[in-house]
């Protein structure tokens, strides 16, 4: 290792938008480069993105922040990435142009296709294969709709010149010049199609959804060897030495290593991932089984296993407060609005824009507002969708409670939405435990930096790695706690007149 190379390059691809951070050897933040990703409606509970907007978003990011920070590409020892989960498309290996746009994870246009799939008695059968719920989330259904949607539309395609994957399989294959058609175990997971027991792509589920094998990409270990960034992007090349989903990679950042250590990420959606090691735990209680991470060691790989509780909208419904509803101008104004009232005047609200995760698991909730009379104002509008925020973070909190031996004590956070001092606050109160938010937010970028680092050894010490991590503030439960949790009582309720909605 050259001494010059004092850096460690993360790209994280998220919903809403791509960023490029780089670290110092110290795990700090050097400067960062940020794009807003456009979001495509096409129709009631579909959304798409571009391909190309995420890998040009990608380079420019790149590009940017060795500009902005006067670093060297030639300074950078590794490069990590990590990106939104799900998220899928096909694309033309020979042209390299996406044969339509990607489906992103919150997408619901195949909620009828699983439902047919329960229905025909499969959903046990995937759960015990994949971990996962059979459900619109995951790659499968998303990928079988894209494979439909060509052969009706291009049938002159080939499909022996088509390649599929996640986002981190699409902007690995174009970081590498088109030589690495990859992806890790992380993000396979997440697809429903990876067998956890095998760790490799299951036949049937494949045959199940129609998906040709040779159109997948090989499946890696998370800290591994992913290629180089082609010398032409960059003008240097840079080893790829980790691949995370985002999620996980906030779990690594955290120091998550341990049996029973969890995290809470406020982003799009709120995910709330514990640590089971190297044994795979399944849950009672609706949650998920996925990979958390693996390590390249020599032959098999060592991989380590999460439950995960996934619910899709939280930092998306206070965008939509913002872009739709048009009630807010910026996200931090949320904070003063819900303080400078005592309560929600009765209001409840659910957050089911794209159906209900776990828990509930409710491909036809839809959101709704409860409990409005005519002195509710904006105010209180605001404070209810910050509350179901928290409401729901608890019900996957009792229900991780439910599923382990020793109840959880702690919540440590990352993500946009845990910038709200109100919401963190509000979670201390419902869960009743100290909420714990780091200085650095982006747990995600700094996890994939720390798998990069330490996969080429520019780091070797991991426990020391994250020792180093700064608290930014601990949120202890107040005297509001018991009203808080009676409110959770009565926001239950209104989840359930929101749920079967489109049934």
């Amino acid at each position: 290792m050259e001494t010059k190379q004092k850096y460690v390059l993360a790209l994280d691809l998220g919903t809403t938008g791509n960023r490029a951070i780089l670290f110092d050897g110290n795990g700090e933040v050097v400067g960062q480069s940020y794009g807003e990703l456009t979001q495509y409606y096409p129709h009631p509970g579909w959304l798409e993105h571009d391909p190309m907007e995420i890998w040009h978003d990608t380079r420019s990011c790149m590009e940017q922040v060795f500009r902005s920070t006067g670093v060297s590409p030639q300074g950078v020892a590794a490069a990590g990435l990590t990106v939104q989960r799900e998220t899928c498309l096909l694309w033309n290996k020979t042209t390299g142009e996406p044969l339509h746009k990607a489906i992103v994870w919150q997408d619901r246009r195949t909620a009828h296709n699983c439902r047919e799939l329960t229905e025909k008695g499969y959903a046990e059968k995937i759960q015990e294969s994949t971990g996962l719920v059979l459900d619109a989330y995951f790659s499968a259904s998303k990928l079988a709709w894209l494979l439909d949607w060509v052969k009706q539309n291009q049938p002159e395609v080939d499909l022996d010149k088509v390649l599929a994957g996640t986002v981190d399989t699409w902007i690995l294959w174009n970081l590498t010049g088109r030589r690495v058609h990859g992806t890790d175990h992380s993000n396979a997971s997440r697809t429903m199609l990876m067998n956890l027991g095998t760790d490799e792509w299951d036949s049937e589920l494949l045959d199940l959804f129609g998906i040709p094998a040779h159109l997948m990409p090989e499946i890696r270990p998370s800290l591994g060897d992913f290629g180089v960034i082609d010398e032409e992007i960059l003008g240097t090349e840079i080893p790829i030495r980790a691949v995370f989903g985002d999620q996980q990679a906030a779990l690594f950042a955290h120091g998550c290593n341990q049996k029973g250590m969890l995290k809470c990420t406020y982003g799009t959606g709120s995910f709330l991932i514990a640590q089971s090691g190297q044994e795979l735990t399944r849950s009672r209680n609706q949650l998920l089984s996925t990979v958390a991470w693996s390590e390249a060691n020599g032959g098999k790989p060592v991989t380590n296993y999460a439950l995960e509780g996934a619910m899709f909208t939280t930092g998306a419904c206070i965008q939509w407060l913002r872009d739709g509803l048009k009630l807010i101008k910026s996200a931090p104004e949320t904070d003063t609005l819900a303080r400078s009232v005592n309560d929600t005047d009765g209001v409840y609200f659910v957050p089911a824009l794209s159906g209900l995760g776990a828990p509930h698991w409710d491909m036809s909730a839809r959101g709704g507002f409860l409990g409005i009379t005519g002195g509710v104002q904006r105010e209180h509008i605001v404070r209810a969708v910050l509350e179901s925020i928290a409401y729901q973070v608890k019900e996957v909190v009792d229900a991780m409670n439910q599923d382990g031996d020793t109840p959880i004590s702690l919540l440590k956070v990352d993500g946009g939405a845990s910038q709200n001092n109100f919401l963190m606050e509000f979670q201390a109160d419902v869960l009743g435990i100290p909420v714990e938010r780091p200085a650095i937010l982006d747990a995600t970028a700094q996890g994939a930096a720390f798998g990069a680092g330490l996969a080429i050894g520019f780091w070797n010490d991991y426990d020391e790695l994250v020792a180093k991590r700064k608290r930014d503030r601990s949120f202890i439960p107040s005297k509001n706690q018991h009203q808080a949790q009676d409110n959770f009582q009565m926001w239950q309720k209104a989840v359930g007149r929101a749920k079967n909605w489109t049934e």
